[in-house]
């Protein structure tokens, strides 16, 4: 399975400001791009700190602070790179509070950003896309099963998988994959087994 990584989600184009840019440009940006944030780069595209909406906030409330991006930026800035699966991405943002990530190539140049808006792309997946993924790379190519061996049903991003399959270790195996499909919402499990090969097993048929 190829899940799509930070480069095939953000934004190639980044809306920047330097450590000298004033206040109200920087306002000016986020209203005209529709953002909550900008990169604050060095003189070779460097991100070195990020200026958010709170921040400008909070020079308002703090008179005697700086007007100039420098002494209003939050620092240093918190990065991806292009290689970052989106779930690596989303985990960073959850963990620094933070809505966007600027991204940065191997010499910690800036080439994107990308926000909770383009991760969010993930789950706008077509049904249909996320059942033939499932049905070729799961069940046929990593388990190894014939497609007709599962029936796997997608609605707006949940899965509903049945069938039978050989041994019951491999119902959890099954649904961590799917459930690591780009775009999957859920996983409704109603698969039974014909062999319960667990350690305390006692009996073995959950057939249906």
């Amino acid at each position: 399975m190829r899940h799509r990584s930070v480069a095939d989600l953000m934004s190639p184009t980044a809306v920047s400001v330097q450590r000298g840019t004033p206040f109200k440009e920087i306002a000016r940006l986020l209203d005209e791009y529709g953002i909550t944030a900008v990169p604050v780069t060095d003189d070779e595209e460097r991100p070195v700190g990020v200026v958010s909406e709170a921040d400008l906030l909070r020079r308002q409330t703090s008179r005697g602070t700086s007007s100039v991006a420098e002494g209003l930026m939050s620092s240093p800035a918190v990065v991806a790179q292009p290689g970052w699966s989106a779930v690596r991405a989303a985990r960073v943002m959850e963990k620094n509070r933070i809505k966007r990530l600027p991204v940065v190539d191997d010499s910690g140049r800036l080439v994107g950003v990308i926000s909770r808006s383009d991760l969010l792309q993930l789950f706008l997946r077509r049904d249909r896309a996320i059942q033939e993924e499932i049905l070729e790379d799961v069940v046929t190519h990593t388990l190894g099963l014939p497609p007709s061996s599962l029936t796997v049903e997608v609605a707006d991003g949940r899965v509903t998988l049945s069938g039978t399959v050989a041994r019951k270790s491999l119902i959890p195996i099954t649904l961590r994959l799917c459930e690591s499909v780009d775009g999957v919402v859920d996983v409704i499990d109603r698969l039974a087994y014909d062999v319960d090969d667990s350690a305390a097993a006692k009996g073995g048929d959950r057939r249906v």
